[in-house]
Formats: C-alpha cells, sequence, structure tokens
C-alpha cells in the first residue's frame, strides 16, 4: 500500500460502523492451545501426627515425567533442633543406599535482630560427598509455630544414561531458642544411572508432627 492510499483504506471503516461504547463477544475458536496444565498433582502426604517418614513409591515416580517437584508445607518435627533429608532409592525402597553429592548455603536472621548474623554463607558441614542422604532444611524447631517450607525438584529421575540432578529450597523456623529464619539453597546430584524410582523423607532425629507434601509431574 503506497503513502497516499492511507486515507483510503481508512476510509472503508464508516463513523457509525463501530459502536465504541458497546459490549461485543467473541463467538469464534481458538485452535492450537494445549489443554493441560504444567503441573498435575500426583499425590499428597499428610501427616497423622506420628509419622517416621514420608514415602513416595514407583507408584508414583515413573517415566511418565521428565521432572518431578515437591511441595513442603509446614513441616513439623516432633523433636526439637532436627533437620529434614532425603533418601532416594532404585528398588522401590528394599534400599537407600545410594551416593549423592551436593552444596547447600544458607542465609539467616534471628527474630530480635541480635545473637549472630544476618549472614549468608556456605553451610559446609552439611553438603554430602558421596553421602546418602541429603540434607534439605536448616535446624527446626519442634514449637507449636516451627516448621519447614519449601519446594525440591528432581530432574529425570528415569533416566539410564544420566546421573539424577535435584534443586533444594527451603525455609525454616529454628529451634534453638532464639528463633532464626534460615533460608537454604541446595543442589547435587544422585550417582547413579539407574532409574530413581523411591523417594523418602524424614526427620534425621525423631517423627514428622504436622504438614503436608505434594508431589507433582511437570508437563
Amino acid at each position: 500500500m503506497a503513502f497516499g492510499e492511507v486515507g483510503t483504506s481508512l476510509s472503508k471503516i464508516k463513523a457509525n460502523s463501530l459502536n465504541l461504547a458497546g459490549t461485543y463477544g467473541f463467538s469464534g475458536t481458538v485452535s492450537g492451545l494445549a489443554d493441560e496444565t504444567p503441573l498435575v498433582l500426583l499425590s499428597t502426604f499428610t501427616s497423622d501426627g506420628s509419622d517416621s517418614n514420608a514415602t513416595f513409591n514407583s507408584s508414583l515416580i515413573t517415566s511418565t515425567y521428565k521432572e518431578y517437584l515437591f511441595v513442603f508445607n509446614n513441616i513439623h518435627p516432633g523433636t526439637n533442633q532436627v533437620y529434614l533429608r532425603f533418601h532416594p532409592s532404585i528398588d522401590n525402597g528394599s534400599n537407600y543406599n545410594l551416593n549423592l553429592t551436593s552444596a547447600m548455603s544458607t542465609a539467616y536472621h534471628r527474630e530480635d535482630g541480635g545473637g549472630v548474623g544476618p549472614a549468608l554463607e556456605y553451610a559446609s558441614g552439611f553438603d554430602t560427598a558421596s553421602g546418602s542422604s541429603h540434607y534439605i532444611s536448616s535446624d527446626t524447631g519442634s514449637n507449636n509455630d516451627d516448621g519447614v517450607s519449601g519446594i525440591m525438584r528432581l530432574y529425570n529421575p528415569s533416566s539410564t544414561t544420566f546421573v539424577k540432578n535435584y534443586t533444594i529450597q527451603t525455609v525454616t523456623s529454628s529451634g534453638d531458642g532464639d528463633q532464626y529464619a534460615y533460608h537454604v539453597l541446595g543442589a547435587g546430584y544422585i550417582n547413579t544411572t539407574s532409574a530413581v524410582n523411591n523417594v523418602k523423607f524424614e526427620f534425621h532425629n525423631g517423627e514428622i508432627q504436622g504438614g503436608t507434601i505434594d508431589l507433582f509431574g511437570v508437563v
């Protein structure tokens, strides 16, 4: 269209052809949009108040999804100053003896602004070098208002070619009497090329006495 034709083209829309004060609806159809959500809820663990662990087995962790998302909601321990951790398995929980290599860092601040911190540091005491579990929280209190919340992502657990990468992000209210808030970042890999089909969560001491863990498959 030449520059001089602009007025002619716009003149095809008459002044009384479109009432801008009116209300209009779309009556057609739109194609090409997938009818699916990015997350599919597969299972929810809900503590009954005295659980030794929370386990997700081979009926849930399969080759259906390339990524699995665990969401922790106010996981409350029965013992003071304990750490939430996870163990993977390749034989649906008969053994939890796989080697993990991981790194962990924390940011923390005390409730009253005093004491040690605020600080951001590499948590060398909680990383793993060929260990069989990974700590995914700082020390958690057993007060009624204490707990762990956050997420863990497990990537391509059914691969029989690659090791299994994972990332962790949690927030913890500590139980050392001074009430610290901890932000924990962790990452690592499960050093196996066999398919991982079971994951167990537990505190390193005592029971899980509250909270939920949702397992999602990521589309």
